[in-house]
């Protein structure tokens, strides 16, 4: 019996864990299907190279095939480990725009999704590196930069320990497209250029497990973590004509085991944008047709679980370059590879340490639109794929997204067994607006490269190709060229109670269920305008001090 059971010891789940059982109280019990953080690439930067695609961090998810592009699915990580998506992502501290923000308010009625509701919760937990000096006084930091960031929380916020002269070219080259430089994406308007911060320290990876679950583990014994323990579904009853949450049967390494509530307790799915939708659906909550269809009782009807799936989608341009290092020409060889593990046994700096992408810009796809729509993940790298070698000639990668896709997909279960992933359809580029983004995104990343900072190197356009011109042609090289950047959310979105589509209120509260709510990115009733792991920290910060104060 527990008065919190919590689905799912990824990003958010870490944060609740954490804060739940600060009451002694309290009994706490967190369920991760996956296992410990245990794996040795999970704490070395570049090791997101070996976790993804590795079916001891990662559910190995394929999307159903994309209409979009041109008929290709396309591999899904999501995190399998203790940390969930925060051990295997790109390690990118970003929060958005403010008016992301201003849009969840909107949509749910409630001032407390507001950006300035907000940023407390996302500075509660920071210990950003800018304000490390003397009880964060940082001689480095203006008035402004402290009133927007955090010192002293758990979760660790550092610059980068490496830089590349291709990388900083390509910043000078986006400045004189007209795209300013900036030292701070975090304060509300991302527009510019510059290295992303990330969520290392000391060149290691700081997951949330770390961050938010070690400290716990063993010091309050009103908390339990499972792990290895795949929920089935969850237990549902009437109560007063009122359909309530009791618990969950689970899967673990010992055999079926029933975890129940305590009266007043709740359960908190934890899971992300695919495993909480697919755990609704089931139990019985989801779309009437779908459960009736596969032999489910429907005990709550809720049409949107599962659907309003969005993502970004990245086209990864790749560019030859000549005169300078890249990763490819420094991996090349064994000496090379001896040289970079050295470097990073002895000072934690060098390729080894560093995240996916270590250049951002935001950018407007046209001079028309009020804020940018454009973000870039810039590498001095290429590849063909994620867990493919890396081009044997030197090469950049600057990937370009839609911030805000009007595309939607759905994420539906096949069949009753929890074991069986379900049919991921993003729907990519479904829709005329995002059609015309990405033909665009394509044009302005070819301006950024023709601009003299970054003529030295000689670019030579290996993917997609200056054969492709028209927008009907860079529309059809998008569906080639784009994979996803890792961003899945919305497929319980939080709304009003007359919109038959959402499926928890601005609590995060299930519609129509007692003592349940979701807590992940798939509440996101539209996807951030940047990456999305620290946003889901701040919707769990806000989540855990509603349910400490009864709310």
């Amino acid at each position: 019996m527990f008065d919190y059971i919590i689905v799912g010891a990824g990003t958010a789940g870490c944060l609740l864990a954490n804060r739940l059982s600060a009451d002694p109280e309290k009994r706490v019990l967190l369920l991760e299907a996956g296992g410990k953080d245990d794996y040795h690439w999970i704490h070395i930067p570049v090791g997101y190279l070996h976790c993804i695609g590795n079916p001891r961090t990662d559910w190995l998810y394929q999307t159903e095939p994309e209409p979009g592009l041109n008929g290709r699915a396309l591999r899904y990580p999501r995190g399998k480990v203790l940390g969930g998506c925060s051990s295997i992502n790109g390690m990118i501290y970003m929060r958005g725009q403010s008016r992301d923000y201003e849009g969840w308010a909107a949509a749910t009625g409630d001032p407390a999704w507001r950006w300035g509701a907000c940023l407390p919760f996302f500075k509660q937990h920071e210990n950003h590196w800018r304000l490390d000096q003397a009880a964060g006084a940082s001689t480095q930091a203006t008035a402004a930069f402290k009133a927007a960031h955090g010192h002293g929380g758990e979760w660790r916020i550092e610059r980068q320990r490496l830089r590349w002269d291709v990388l900083d070219a390509f910043a000078q080259a986006a400045v004189q497209a007209g795209i300013p430089a900036t030292e701070d994406f975090n304060a509300g308007n991302n527009e510019g250029v510059g290295y992303f911060e990330v969520n290392q320290r000391k060149g290691l990876r700081w997951n949330t497990a770390k961050a938010f679950l070690r400290p716990i583990c063993y010091a309050r014994p009103n908390f339990e973590l499972w792990t290895g323990s795949l929920v089935q579904r969850l237990k549902l009853a009437r109560v007063d004509g009122q359909l309530q949450c009791q618990g969950a049967e689970v899967r673990t390494p010992g055999g079926l085991e029933h975890v129940k509530l305590n009266p007043g307790g709740e359960l908190l799915l934890a899971a992300g944008a695919i495993g909480s939708p697919q755990i609704l659906q089931l139990s019985g909550i989801g779309p009437a047709d779908l459960l009736t269809r596969l032999g489910i009782a429907v005990e709550q009807d809720l049409p949107g679980v599962g659907a309003n799936l969005q993502d970004h989608l990245q086209l990864r341009s790749v560019f030859k370059v000549a005169g300078t290092l890249t990763l490819n020409t420094r991996a090349a060889s064994l000496f090379g590879k001896a040289k970079i593990a050295l470097e990073y046994a002895l000072k934690r700096t060098g390729p080894m340490s560093m995240a996916p992408s270590q250049l951002g810009a935001f950018t407007r796809s046209s001079p028309d639109k009020p804020w940018p729509d454009l973000q870039y993940h810039v590498q001095p790298l290429s590849l063909e794929a994620f867990g493919e070698p890396l081009h044997s000639f030197n090469a950049i990668t600057a990937s370009v997204c839609n911030l805000n896709p009007s595309s939607r997909g759905t994420v539906q279960i096949k069949s009753a067994d929890p074991a069986q992933a379900p049919a991921i359809a993003p729907n990519y580029l479904s829709t005329e607006e995002d059609r015309s983004v990405a033909a665009a995104g394509l044009r302005r990343t070819r301006q950024i490269i023709a601009q003299p900072a970054f003529s030295a190197f000689k670019p030579d356009e290996y993917k997609p190709g200056l054969q492709h011109q028209s927008d009907e042609d860079l529309i059809a090289q998008s569906g080639e060229i784009g994979t996803t950047i890792f961003h899945p959310v919305g497929t319980c979105k939080m709304g009003r109670s007359d919109d038959a589509m959402a499926v928890v209120d601005s609590h995060l509260r299930v519609f129509g269920v007692r003592g349940l709510r979701v807590v992940d990115a798939s509440v996101m009733p539209t996807i951030t305008s940047g990456n999305t792991n620290s946003p889901v920290l701040m919707m769990a910060e806000k989540a855990a001090a509603w349910l400490v104060a009864g709310d």
